[in-house]
């Protein structure tokens, strides 16, 4: 027992000191734990396979996707019009969707819902969001005390109370006092996350050195150049290549990409708009929308002698919205490549660059002295020191490095890539998370909540949400999924060596004669202090009983007591590891563990000293 005391005691200093990442100090706590004999190694094991565990992971991929797709962007945009410019309004809309969202869903899952959406928000109102992401946080596990369902703590008093013969609690006998956690949290939070949580990094990121696609976009002038033209029926473009048309010699402008509606394509299980890069092979389909580039006069002539109809900036494409001054680079992207010395291409003109046949790219314009040429390029001879604007298949422009002696690339485009978001696909995002959430609320649905989030990260991957399966994978914080699981059997410890028993005994017992106040409060701060270092559910299962015992033996009212361990057990705001929901925003917040110490200590004792008044009104002793 000892051994294991001086263990979690070590921990504790090194979490504490943030010298050391958290993930190894709880890694070599759980290997001292098997070498010391106190836990065998399949049992130092088990957080790994855990449940909670597994489902942080799914949960990490559908918050990436909700993210990859904009549908995070989307939400926020809604949320942010509601809050205007107060920054103070924004931070009270949080906790109060999140509160709302964690009462029928689980707080690991709310976490992970909101997670994108309010660093999306943060972002787009240049608010420091290390102040808003614990308490994201924190307000889920307020949320969680909402509901009967919100939370595991309230299950395990429910059943200790039916196993003892009382009456089972209803599915909202909760509320009140999630009401009274939630009105706390937002007065204690307010002043704290402003003194604690808003001194790292700046609001906005300076010294940027790469070029934005849309700057890069804007600096060509492709805004002003570019124009949608639609396939008509009778248009006799249908049914014929690109390359049959000859549109660049016919009307000195050229097609950049081709976007048609698709049903059955590649990773398409949902009809949206596919965006493919216009080859010489391509096939000109009926209804298509084709991005011509060049002046508006010859554009409309193209569209006039081919029955072509010319969109307006404000048509929307299939049930995707879009303006043609705002181009999408999903698949589809743009980069800047300079020519050197040594060039074949140097004094070629851009018709016999090959660029196209070779690499499956166009050049869209060079920029030579600070001139920028952007029309009769086909003509136009190349020049060392010319910087080309390319465009092409992500793919095919990571290509281009591949030939660092003829030109190089400049930025890094397949970085600006991964910024692009998905939005033809935060309709299925939405779906799919919507179908998780609804299986995660309702009892009736045979599907358990691991199962769930399993069922909807698969889909997110499957359905294209987001590029590649590496993608999903990176959206995966190791981090904090290594920390929780490393931690879980440090409770399994604490209960095999008997030190969590004694502990919770000696001091509850030992208050019992001071009256039904102080037993309340030594049963609160006890469960709360045990959370700190062993996780809510555990401590609730620890603690439940002995609450309910003591309360029998004093004949007074168990329900007050047995409020008390659901709500310590889930008020825990002082460790990173004492819910899942706190470790999760660890790292997106870039929190060190005395933050937890400096904002969730106080809003922890606060919380308790407030219920211990409370609960005894709502539940009489």
């Amino acid at each position: 027992m000892y051994i294991t005391l001086i263990i979690l005691f070590l921990s504790a200093i090194f979490f504490m000191s943030g010298k050391v990442r958290s993930d190894l100090v709880a890694l070599c706590a759980l290997v001292l734990l098997i070498v010391s004999g106190i836990l065998t190694p399949e049992e130092a094991l088990t957080g790994f396979s855990n449940s909670v565990v597994i489902m942080m992971i799914g949960l990490f991929v559908v918050g990436g996707a909700i993210f990859q797709t904009g549908l995070a962007k989307m939400i926020s945009s809604r949320i942010l019009k509601l809050a205007g410019d107060s920054e103070l309004k924004l931070f009270v809309l949080i906790i109060l969707v999140t509160a709302f969202i964690g009462a029928f869903v689980s707080n690991t899952g709310t976490v992970a819902l909101m997670l994108p959406i309010v660093v999306s928000m943060a972002m787009s109102s240049q608010i420091n969001v290390s102040r808003l992401l614990m308490p994201l946080a924190f307000a889920s596990s307020m949320g969680g005390m909402m509901t009967l369902i919100g939370t595991p703590p309230n299950l395990v008093i429910q059943e200790a109370l039916t196993s003892a013969g009382y009456a089972p609690l209803t599915f909202f006998s909760f509320t009140p006092v999630g009401l009274v956690c939630v009105t706390v949290g937002l007065i204690v939070l307010i002043p704290l996350s402003k003194m604690f949580l808003t001194k790292k990094g700046d609001k906005t990121r300076k010294g940027k050195k790469n070029k934005s696609l849309k700057e890069l976009a804007g600096e060509y002038q492709l805004f002003q150049n570019l124009c949608r033209v639609q396939v008509e029926s009778k248009s006799p473009l249908a049914g014929k290549t690109i390359q049959e048309l000859n549109i660049p010699q016919r009307y000195n402008a050229g097609i950049m990409e081709v976007r048609r509606q698709s049903s059955s394509s590649r990773r398409h299980f949902f009809k949206t708009m596919s965006q493919e890069m216009a080859a010489a092979n391509t096939v000109i389909q009926e209804n298509d929308i084709l991005y011509v580039l060049g002046d508006f006069s010859n554009v409309k002539r193209l569209a006039e002698e081919n029955a072509l109809k010319l969109l307006d900036t404000h048509t929307a494409e299939g049930a995707v919205e879009s303006k043609s001054e705002e181009l999408e680079f999903t698949e589809i992207g743009i980069a800047e490549i300079v020519l050197m010395p040594a060039s074949n291409l140097v004094n070629k003109p851009v018709k016999d660059s090959g660029f196209r046949e070779k690499f499956g790219v166009n050049i869209l314009g060079i920029q030579r002295k600070r001139q920028y040429i952007l029309k009769n390029l086909k003509d136009e001879k190349m020049h060392s020191g010319d910087v080309l604007l390319v465009q092409g298949t992500w793919e095919n422009i990571a290509r281009l490095n591949d030939d660092p002696s003829d030109w190089v690339v400049l930025g890094q485009p397949l970085a600006e890539a991964a910024k692009v978001t998905l939005n033809h696909k935060a309709p299925v995002a939405a779906l799919i998370m919507l179908g998780m959430v609804v299986m995660m609320m309702f009892d009736f649905i045979p599907v358990a909540p691991v199962t769930a989030v399993m069922i909807a990260g698969l889909l997110m991957v499957l359905t294209g949400c987001f590029r590649n399966v590496e993608a999903a994978y990176k959206t995966i914080n190791w981090e904090s999924i290594v920390l929780i699981a490393a931690m879980m059997p440090m409770s399994l410890a604490l209960e095999k060596t008997g030190a969590s028993d004694l502990v919770s005994k000696s001091l509850v017992n030992g208050l019992g004669s001071y009256g039904p106040y102080v037993l309340l409060a030594g049963i609160y701060f006890t469960t709360s202090l045990m959370t700190m270092f062993i996780s809510n559910t555990a401590t609730a299962v620890l603690l439940a009983p002995i609450a309910l015992q003591s309360a029998i033996q004093l004949e007074l009212s168990p329900f007050p007591f047995l409020f008390a361990v659901t709500v310590a057990a889930s008020m825990c705001f002082a460790s990173p590891f004492s819910t899942p929901p706190n470790a999760l925003v660890m790292q997106a917040g870039r929190y060190t563990f005395m933050d937890y110490v400096k904002v969730g200590l106080p809003l922890q004792i606060i919380m308790g000293i407030v219920m211990i008044f409370v609960l005894p009104l709502l539940f009489p002793f």
